[in-house]
C-alpha cells in the first residue's frame, strides 16, 4: 500500500493515554436492554398480570399461603425471563462487537486497521469512497473529496471538502470547508483526516443521534406471533369471563369461578411464543456470527430458510482474491507463468512499468497490490528503453488520477516525468482500453483475441496503454489537478497483463451442496465473459446456457429477461446498476434472492434483495448498511453454512411451535372441562404456573440448539407462501396430539372418581401424568425428522436435565407436607403414579406414530 505524504498520527502510548481519558469512540446504544428494562417488560406481560391477580384474589379470600405461593411464582417468572433475556443480550453484545466498523489509522508511523471504537483525538485516518467518517475530523490531505452530510443537515447534495492552510485566514466560505463529521458518508475521492472529537463529543453525539448496526425490527415471524398471541389473549379473556359467569350463576361460587377462569386464561395464553422467537433469532444470529456471517437484522435469519437463488461475486467469494501476475504480453512477446528474465526486456518491462504507474496512490486494490509486489521483486531494468523509465529514486510525480467508473472501466494517471514532460498511462478492461487506442490493420482483432485466449484459462486480463508525452512548454503551468483532462483517443497500446485468482478450496463441494438443496447459484462478475465461464466450470456451476453480459441483460425486454434468468447462471461484465435489474427480474419469477456486493453502487441491489450480503473485508460502509448480512471473511462456504443454519433454526422454530400448541391443549382443557362436567376443579392457577415452569425452559433451552433434520440440505427451500411457523397439517397434528393427552388425563380422572379417590389424589395423578406427557410431547417434537442417534449426539442432555429437575420438584411437592397441602396434592403410592405417568407417555408416543402414519398415507395419495 502506498502511504500518503503526510507524517502525522499518534504513537500507541499516546493513543492508550487519550483512550483512557476520552473513552471509547461510540454512542450509547438504545437497543441494549438492561436488567431493569427487562424486568419492566416482564411486568407488562399478561401472564404476570394474571399471576398478580390470582395472588390478590387468594389474599381477599383469606388464603395467605396460596397468595404467597402465586406471588412467589410471579417472582420466579420474572427471574426466569431476566435470565433468558441476559442470555439473549450477551449474544447481541457479541454481534455488536463484530459489527463495529474498522478504519485505517496511522499509529507509530505506519497505517494499521483498527476498530473505530479505538479512535482518539489526534489520530490520522484514511478516507475512501463509500466509507463512513468514524469521528469528527479535519481534512489534512486529499482532493475531490465529496461528503454526503444529509444524515445531519437533511441536504441531499454532497458537500465538497478541501484542505485548508493553517496560515490562511478563515473566511465564511472556508468555515467548516475542511471539517468532516462523524456518521457522514464519503461519496467520492480519497483523503487523510485528523480526528478532533470522538463518541458523545462529536456533532452527532451533541444532537442526540443514535445509530446501531443491529436493527431489531419486527420480522414476518414476529408479526405473525404477536398477532397469534393477541388473538389467543382476546379469546382467553372472553372464555375466562364466560366461565366465571357460568360458574358463579350456576353454582353460586364466584370466588372459585374467578380462580378457575384465571387458570383457564393462563392455560390458553401461549406466552412462550414471543420468548422462544426472540431467543431463537438472537442466538441464531450469534451462531451465524461464529460462521463469520453477521446478521444485522433478524429478517436475514428467516429469509435464509426460504432462499432459492444465491447470486455471488466471483472475485473474493468463489476465488481467493489474491491476485498473482502470471503473464505479460505485447504484440510480439508473451512471458511464461513465473517472472522470467524476459520481463526485463524493454517491451514487456514497459507494459509492467506503465501498469504499475496506473495504480491508485492510496488503496489496496488486489490488482494494484499484485503489480507493486511484482515490480518490487524485479531487479532494475538496465536495458535499452524506447521512452523515459525513471529509476525509483528519480521517479515521476503524480499530477492526477482519474478513477474507473462502471461506464468507463479504465484507470488513468497523469505523471510529470523527470524531464518535466507530462505522460498519461492507463490500465483497464481490454475492450475499453482498445477503444481508446489507434490500431493498424488487423491488430485490434489480434489484441482482443489474445485477451480472450488468456481469459479462457480463468485469468483476469487487463490492457495497458500510454499517451505520448506533452512537450515541456505544453506541460508548464499544469500543477493544478483541475488543469489536466485525460485524452479520449489517440492512446498507444502497450500490451496485456494476466492475473491468476485461484478458486477457493472447498468451493466446488459447497456449490454442489447448495445446489442439492434446491438453491440455484448464479455467478455475477465484472470480469471478461471467457474468464467467468472458465471459473464457473471449475466451481461446478451450471453454465450450459452460456454467459450473458450485464449490458446485454438490461437491454432485453421484461419477457426475455424472465427467460434469461430461468436458465443463465453466469453473468459477466456486470456493473452495479445491472445487479438491481437482475434481482428484480429474479424476484418477478417468484424467487427468494440473495445478492452479494461490496461497492457504493451495489447498495440498491443489496437493499432490494431478500438477503443482501455485503463483503466484510473489502465492502464499503454503504454496502454493509444496505445489506442484512455481512460476510466477515468472504468465504462462499460460510454462506452455504449460513443457509443450513437458517433452515435448521426455522425447523426448530416450527418444532417448538408444535410443542407449545400441543401442550396448551391439556392445560386449557383441564381448567375448563371439569367445570363443564360438574367435577371439582383439577387445575388451579398454581398448577398451571407449575407446569409453565417446565414449558418455558424446554422451549428456550431444549429446542433452540436441536440437531438438524436428515433432509435439511436435500429438500427444496420453503416457499414464500408457506406459513413461517406451522402449516395447517402441523397445526392439526399438534392439536390432535394435545387432544390425545387431554382425553387420557380426563379418562384417568373419571376412573379415579369412579373408584372414589379423594379429590387431592385425583389431582395428583393428573398432575404427575401431565408432567410426564409434557416432557414426552417435547421429545416427540424434537425427534421430528431426526434420528435418535443424531439427537443423542446433539443437545439431547438438555431435556433429561429439565425432566430431572421437574421430577425432583414434584417429588418434594408430594413428600413435603406443607407444600403438598398448599398445592392441593396428596401422598399417593408409587405404583399408581408410575401407571399414570407410563400411560401418558405411551399415549403420546402412539399418538405421534399414528399421526405420522396418517400424514405419510396422505402424502402417498397426492
Amino acid at each position: 500500500m502506498v502511504e500518503p505524504s503526510v507524517a502525522g498520527g499518534l504513537s500507541e502510548a499516546q493513543a492508550r493515554e487519550r483512550l483512557a481519558t476520552c473513552g471509547a469512540n461510540r454512542l450509547p446504544d438504545p437497543q441494549r436492554k438492561s436488567a431493569l428494562r427487562t424486568v419492566v417488560d416482564v411486568l407488562r406481560e399478561p401472564m404476570f398480570a394474571l399471576l398478580l391477580l390470582g395472588a390478590f384474589l387468594y389474599l381477599l379470600m383469606g388464603d395467605r399461603a396460596e397468595g404467597a405461593l402465586l406471588a412467589g411464582f410471579a417472582c420466579m417468572t420474572v427471574g426466569l425471563v431476566v435470565l433468558q433475556g441476559r442470555r439473549r443480550e450477551r449474544a447481541l453484545d457479541a454481534l455488536r462487537d463484530l459489527s463495529t466498523p474498522w478504519v485505517q489509522v496511522r499509529r507509530d508511523g505506519r497505517w494499521q486497521r483498527r476498530s473505530a471504537t479505538e479512535l482518539v483525538p489526534g489520530d490520522w485516518i484514511l478516507l475512501d469512497e463509500g466509507s463512513r467518517v468514524a469521528a469528527d475530523a479535519r481534512l489534512r490531505e486529499g482532493a475531490g473529496l465529496m461528503v454526503d452530510e444529509s444524515l445531519l443537515t437533511g441536504e441531499a447534495w454532497p458537500v465538497g471538502k478541501r484542505v485548508r492552510d493553517d496560515e490562511v485566514a478563515v473566511t465564511p466560505e472556508l468555515q467548516d470547508g475542511d471539517r468532516l463529521w462523524a456518521g457522514t458518508l464519503v461519496v467520492a475521492g480519497q483523503g487523510v483526516a485528523e480526528v478532533l472529537e470522538t463518541g458523545t463529543r462529536t456533532r452527532m453525539g451533541a444532537i442526540g443521534a443514535a445509530l446501531s448496526s443491529i436493527e431489531l425490527v419486527d420480522t414476518p415471524a414476529q408479526r405473525h406471533i404477536h398477532a397469534l398471541v393477541r388473538g389467543f389473549g382476546v379469546l382467553a379473556l372472553v372464555v375466562s369471563a364466560a366461565v366465571m359467569l357460568v360458574h358463579g350463576l350456576w353454582r353460586g361460587d364466584w370466588w372459585q369461578g374467578a380462580l378457575s377462569s384465571l387458570a383457564l386464561g393462563m392455560g390458553m395464553l401461549p406466552e412462550e411464543f414471543p420468548m422462544a422467537l426472540a431467543i431463537f433469532m438472537s442466538l441464531g444470529a450469534w451462531r451465524l456470527s461464529r460462521l463469520q456471517v453477521l446478521a444485522r437484522r433478524p429478517a436475514a435469519v428467516e429469509a435464509l430458510g426460504a432462499l432459492t437463488v444465491l447470486c455471488v461475486d466471483k472475485t473474493g467469494t468463489l476465488t481467493e482474491n489474491r491476485l498473482r501476475l502470471v503473464a505479460v504480453e505485447n504484440d510480439d512477446f508473451r512471458s511464461g507463468l513465473e517472472p522470467p528474465e524476459q520481463w526485463l526486456m524493454d517491451p514487456l518491462h514497459r507494459v509492467l512499468q506503465a501498469g504499475s504507474w496506473a495504480c491508485r496512490a492510496v488503496g489496496v486494490d488486489p490488482v494494484d497490490v499484485a503489480l507493486r509486489e511484482c515490480m518490487a521483486l524485479l531487479p532494475p531494468n538496465n536495458g535499452p528503453t524506447t521512452g523515459p523509465t525513471p529509476s525509483p529514486t528519480n521517479g515521476p510525480a503524480r499530477l492526477c488520477e482519474c478513477a474507473p467508473t462502471p461506464q468507463d472501466p479504465v484507470m488513468r494517471v497523469a505523471l510529470r516525468m523527470p524531464d518535466a514532460r507530462v505522460r498519461w498511462v492507463c490500465k483497464g478492461a481490454p475492450e475499453a482500453v482498445a477503444a481508446l487506442c489507434v490500431h493498424e490493420g488487423e491488430l485490434l482483432a489480434r489484441r482482443l483475441q489474445a485477451a480472450a485466449d488468456m481469459a479462457q484459462r480463468g485469468w483476469k486480463v487487463l490492457a495497458v496503454a500510454e499517451m505520448a508525452e506533452m512537450a515541456k512548454t505544453e506541460a508548464q503551468g499544469l500543477e493544478a489537478v483541475d488543469g489536466l483532462v485525460p485524452p479520449s483517443a489517440g492512446w498507444q497500446w502497450l500490451g496485456l497483463l494476466a492475473f491468476e485468482d485461484p478458486l477457493r478450496p472447498g468451493v466446488a463441494a459447497a456449490v454442489a451442496e447448495v445446489q442439492r438443496a434446491g438453491v440455484k447459484v448464479v455467478m455475477v462478475t465484472g470480469d471478461h465473459p471467457v474468464t467467468a465461464q472458465a471459473i464457473a466450470k471449475q466451481a461446478g456451476l451450471a453454465s450450459s446456457a452460456g454467459v450473458m453480459t450485464g449490458a446485454a441483460f438490461v437491454g432485453l425486454s421484461a419477457a426475455d429477461q424472465a427467460t434469461a434468468v430461468r436458465s443463465v447462471r453466469v453473468f459477466a461484465r456486470v456493473q452495479p446498476e445491472h445487479k438491481l435489474s437482475l434481482v428484480q427480474a429474479l424476484q418477478a419469477q417468484g424467487e427468494v434472492v440473495a445478492m452479494t456486493g461490496d461497492g457504493v453502487n451495489d447498495a440498491p441491489a443489496l437493499r432490494a434483495a431478500h438477503v443482501g450480503v455485503a463483503m466484510g473485508g473489502r465492502g464499503t460502509d454503504v454496502a454493509r448498511e444496505a445489506a442484512v448480512m455481512v460476510l466477515l471473511d468472504e468465504h462462499f462456504e460460510h454462506i452455504v453454512q449460513g443457509i443450513a443454519l437458517g433452515r435448521r433454526l426455522m425447523d426448530n422454530l416450527r418444532r417448538v411451535s408444535s410443542y407449545i400448541t400441543a401442550v396448551h391443549v391439556p392445560l386449557a382443557g383441564l381448567a375448563l372441562l371439569p367445570l363443564l362436567l360438574g367435577w371439582p376443579p383439577l387445575m388451579l392457577p398454581a398448577h398451571v404456573v407449575l407446569t409453565e415452569m417446565v414449558i418455558d425452559p424446554v422451549c428456550s433451552l431444549a429446542f433452540e440448539n436441536a440437531p438438524a433434520a436428515r433432509d435439511l440440505m436435500t429438500r427444496p427451500p420453503r416457499g414464500l407462501g408457506e406459513p413461517l411457523l406451522m402449516s395447517r397439517a402441523d397445526l392439526w397434528s399438534a392439536l390432535a396430539l394435545g387432544g390425545f393427552l387431554l382425553a387420557t388425563l380426563l379418562v384417568m380422572a373419571a376412573w379415579a372418581h369412579s373408584e372414589e379417590f379423594a379429590q387431592d389424589e385425583v389431582r395428583t395423578l393428573v398432575m404427575v401424568a401431565l408432567t410426564a406427557g409434557n416432557i414426552t410431547l417435547a421429545m416427540t417434537a424434537l425427534l421430528r425428522g431426526v434420528s435418535m442417534r443424531d439427537w443423542m449426539r446433539g443437545s439431547a442432555w438438555m431435556l433429561p436435565v429439565i425432566a430431572g429437575v421437574a421430577a425432583v420438584v414434584l417429588s418434594v411437592a408430594l413428600t413435603w407436607g406443607p407444600l403438598r397441602d398448599l398445592l392441593g396434592l396428596a401422598a399417593t403410592g408409587v405404583l399408581p403414579l408410575a401407571v399414570a405417568s407410563g400411560t401418558a407417555v405411551l399415549v403420546v408416543i402412539l399418538g405421534r406414530g399414528l399421526l405420522n402414519a396418517l400424514r405419510r398415507g396422505a402424502s402417498s395419495h397426492i
